[in-house]
């Protein structure tokens, strides 16, 4: 079998985080078990997508709905906590109230945004623990779907609007088992429909 065709190309690479973590902030244990379940709409989980080390500062913040599996993404200049902040109520003013209920993060320093947020929004942020990617599964898996449009050498803030979108929706467009065949945007879109 040719492993170049696979999304890791075989490879398994363990990230450091180097520009620091915090400790602070609601954790994982504390979140709703239903989350967990995903028999809920309205939990997401939000991480940021970056350029190469050095080429620049441009990244997406990724949001993925657990239950759905819908996959959204924005353009940021940086990975600040502003930014994020940024991007976070952005896409929150988007939607109608209860798409956003509860958000599952990881503990980089561009989410020490969170007590802001929490005051401005009805949203309540879980952090994951320290290096426990599989925590954010669904948007970790997501991000690699995305990755295959925008490989990691790829300098993100050269990244049109168009593009992303393109590449988002035929993510979002895929059907997919776990939906019984939908896909995430039908899925998504049906479950809106019966927020009150």
């Amino acid at each position: 079998m040719d492993i170049t065709v696979l999304r890791h190309k075989g490879k398994r690479q363990k990230s450091v985080e180097t520009r620091g973590r915090f400790n602070i902030g609601t954790s994982l244990t504390e979140r709703p078990k239903e989350v967990k379940k995903r028999t809920t709409f309205g939990h997401w989980e939000l991480d940021t997508m970056v350029s190469s080390r050095g080429k620049s500062k441009g990244c997406f913040a990724t949001f993925a709905e657990r239950k759905t599996r819908m996959y959204l993404a924005v353009k940021m200049d940086n990975r600040s906590s502003l930014s994020m902040e940024t991007a976070i109520l952005n896409m929150f003013a988007m939607y109608p109230p209860g798409v956003f209920k509860t958000s599952t993060v990881d503990r980089g320093k561009e989410f020490a945004c969170y007590s802001s947020i929490e005051e401005q929004v009805e949203m309540s942020i879980y952090f994951a623990d320290p290096y426990s990617s599989w925590q954010r599964g669904t948007n970790e898996n997501a991000n690699g779907l995305l990755r295959e449009f925008f490989p990691k050498k790829t300098d993100l803030a050269q990244i049109l609007e168009e593009e992303l979108e393109l590449a988002l929706h035929l993510i979002n467009h895929r059907p997919r088992k776990c939906l019984g065949w939908k896909t995430s945007y039908e899925s998504f879109w049906e479950e809106v429909s019966q927020l009150d």
